[in-house]
């Protein structure tokens, strides 16, 4: 859609503005192709912008009701089950959408290279936020959060059940 990334950014910027005085920071591993790389949000896909309404808006077109995440779609209900949507931060370890050359609408793993690119600005985030609860968010926010973090499984491949006791308890601990 034109001017897509101007949008992607002014939701980021709301969503991050929203959350400024937010006592959690759960971080994830990469952008999904259905989820940020639409909403510029991590774990958040449009189909979350739409039920968020205005100022939020999507990016793609040719999609009615726009793009789903699986992973994000468990992580909002959570957090709107435990009334947290605005107490928790999302973000990413990589703040870009990896997809294999040529598949756009597709995810791969981020390389060693696009996660040290990314954790200057996951660290440069924690600096800003100064949050008292980090959470990793899989192996990859894991292995690069360090032990300052509290691990917790992220939802993809049957993770939502691990992944909701870890974070119920992690944020029930802050």
């Amino acid at each position: 859609m034109p001017g897509a990334p101007a949008i992607r950014l002014d939701n980021l910027r709301r969503y991050l503005e929203e959350r400024a005085a937010a006592p959690a920071l759960a971080v994830g591993e990469a952008a999904g192709y259905q989820g940020m790389r639409w909403s510029g949000i991590a774990f958040t896909s449009e189909r979350d912008l739409a039920r968020w309404g205005l100022p939020y808006r999507g990016t793609s077109i040719g999609r009615p009701r726009g793009w789903s995440e699986p992973s994000g779609t468990i992580v909002h209900k959570l957090l709107d089950q435990l009334g947290a949507e605005r107490a928790v931060v999302l973000w990413n370890t990589v703040p870009a959408h990896p997809f294999f050359p040529g598949r756009p609408l597709s995810n791969r793993r981020p390389t060693a290279e696009e996660i040290g690119e990314g954790v200057r600005y996951t660290r440069r985030l924690i600096d800003i936020l100064e949050p008292r609860l980090l959470i990793a968010v899989g192996r990859v926010a894991a292995a690069v959060l360090g032990e300052g973090a509290v691990y917790v499984r992220h939802p993809a491949n049957a993770g939502a059940t691990a992944f909701a006791e870890g974070m119920r308890r992690a944020l029930r601990n802050d």
